[in-house]
């Protein structure tokens, strides 16, 4: 077996995982600083990207906020992940579906 966790990352991830996924929160103390990939959700206010970049993660994924405005984020993350080639675009495609 392999263990993959997805966390907010305000605990420090235990020893022996094999696939860590971090996705801050805006406003919470972030504990886990490495892992495999950092996916943050964007736009969001008091948030950076440029603040996350020298944290040692293997990928960078940026994420639309949901919501009422959902395809104007999508936009900005497109034209953010285009200016800063470090970031990905990462999508909720359920959500893109319709699907909930």
């Amino acid at each position: 077996f392999q263990i993959a966790v997805e966390t907010n990352g305000t605990v420090a991830a235990p020893p022996g995982l094999d696939w860590i996924c971090v996705s801050p929160k805006a406003g919470a103390q972030l504990m886990q600083r490495s892992g495999d990939e950092l996916k943050l959700v964007y736009p969001q206010a008091g948030f950076d990207p440029c603040e996350f970049v020298s944290l040692s993660f293997t990928h960078f994924f940026l994420q639309p906020m949901d919501g009422p405005s959902r395809t104007a984020n999508a936009d900005l993350v497109v034209r953010y992940c285009m200016e800063h080639p470090q970031w990905r675009l990462s999508l909720q495609t359920h959500k893109f579906l319709g699907i909930p």
